[in-house]
């Protein structure tokens, strides 16, 4: 696919996804969404890219649904309105859940203002750093909406549940020391040093077997849902998929090589 509205690159096993429609600060658009999801895929069938970094162009990271499509959505027969709006949600879910279940580290890199569906895609992401110029608001309330990309599922998972619900609730400004402070935000650096700090944390994350990174993400998304039981089943599982992987067995080889000449 060609690209219009994001840029996709690839350097050193870090693909690196730019939200690009600077003019209309990233709102997420059908169009845009459909590449998206194009190179979400890419990234997930490319063994050669350990990691992912997601950021926006311009001023904003994404400042979340694009207002056009809420105005065709109000201009539909009465009748298609319910239908539109679940279909659109199917697409908004599943860009949602790829960030989520994408078996390599995602970083969000918020260079600016993330807004209702923006804030929830960065909060898909692995892990967030940004810079004086990040933001946070989840807006949806002040549309007459719930949030709908994930924000009721990742928000309380960051920051708790009352302060989750205080922050959906009133769709208020989050400024990057608060949020900072409450988790949203893990890392903060200059504006001017973000995208490369991101770029390079991309890297140190995916030194790791990208067996044992596919297989430890899943469980770790899943921790909050099940018992330690069942936790502990399903790391029985990876961990004898980790037993056969060619990492495993270099690791443990190199090792050994390194115990004997010190003999």
């Amino acid at each position: 696919m060609t690209y219009k509205l994001i840029e996709f690159s690839v350097d050193a096993g870090v693909a690196t996804i730019a939200l690009n429609r600077p003019d209309r600060r990233n709102a997420m658009s059908d169009d845009m969404r459909s590449e998206f999801v194009d190179a979400l895929q890419a990234v997930t069938g490319d063994k050669s890219i350990r990691a992912l970094v997601l950021t926006g162009r311009g001023s904003a990271f994404c400042a979340g649904g694009d207002i056009s499509g809420m105005k065709r959505r109000l201009e539909a027969p009465q009748g298609e309105v319910a239908f539109n709006g679940w279909s659109r949600q199917q697409g908004v879910h599943r860009v949602q859940s790829m960030l989520l279940n994408l078996p390599k580290p995602t970083i969000a890199a918020v260079n600016g203002a993330a807004a209702g569906l923006g804030a929830d895609t960065a909060l898909a992401c692995d892990f967030l750093i940004g810079s004086e110029r990040s933001k946070f608001s989840w807006s949806y309330i002040k549309r007459g909406l719930i949030s709908d990309g994930g924000g009721s599922y990742y928000l309380p998972r960051r920051v708790g549940l009352p302060k989750a619900k205080e922050l959906i609730l009133t769709g208020r400004m989050v400024e990057a020391d608060e949020a900072l402070a409450l988790g949203i935000l893990d890392r903060k650096v200059t504006s001017g040093e973000l995208l490369s700090a991101a770029q390079a944390w991309a890297v140190e994350l995916a030194q790791g077997s990208p067996t044992a990174l596919a297989l430890g993400k899943k469980i770790l998304n899943q921790t909050f849902e099940h018992s330690a039981h069942e936790i502990f089943d399903l790391g029985s599982q990876a961990q004898a998929i980790c037993y056969t992987s060619a990492e495993h067995r270099e690791a443990v080889m190199a090792f050994l090589a390194k115990s004997s000449s010190k003999e």
